[in-house]
């Protein structure tokens, strides 16, 4: 029993991370509402230990096209680029406690991300719990 359970508190934490390196990359977003394809998303670590997510291509419109429903410093930038999954953490296999930037609205949510079958998931909710909110099934593009 002893050996078990030292041998589960060992393990955990590297079943985590490679849960964690898994939602690290490109990331192809499904609109929820209607199954089409928006963007390419690069999820990545940043320096400060935090992970962060932004457009790294557009699929549909053009290549230009900016955030004009975004305030402050986002408002105007190019949708390619803009960093939209901020101050992510690590905690038990999911990325939680940042934000999340929905470039239709403009609104900031917080986020959770964590992986359902080989696909990413992103919560995005008014609560911090996470009850009030919908979520997003993103596919690892071809």
């Amino acid at each position: 029993m002893k050996k078990s359970l030292l041998l589960a508190i060992v393990l955990l934490p590297m079943v985590a991370m490679a849960q964690i390196n898994e939602i690290v990359g490109d990331w192809m977003t499904v609109d929820d509402k209607t199954g089409d394809h928006f963007s390419i998303v690069t999820i990545y670590k940043a320096n400060d230990g935090l992970y962060y997510g932004k457009i790294s291509k557009m699929l549909v419109g053009k290549a230009d096209l900016t955030c004009e429903e975004c305030e402050g410093e986002d408002h105007g930038k190019k949708m390619e680029g803009l960093v939209i999954i901020r101050g992510m953490k690590a905690v038990e296999g999911e990325l939680r406690e940042g934000q999340v930037l929905d470039p239709q609205s403009g609104k900031f949510y917080y986020g959770k991300i964590f992986l359902d079958h080989g696909n990413l998931v992103l919560r995005g909710s008014l609560d911090k719990r996470g009850w009030l909110g919908r979520n997003q099934t993103w596919i690892k593009p071809q």
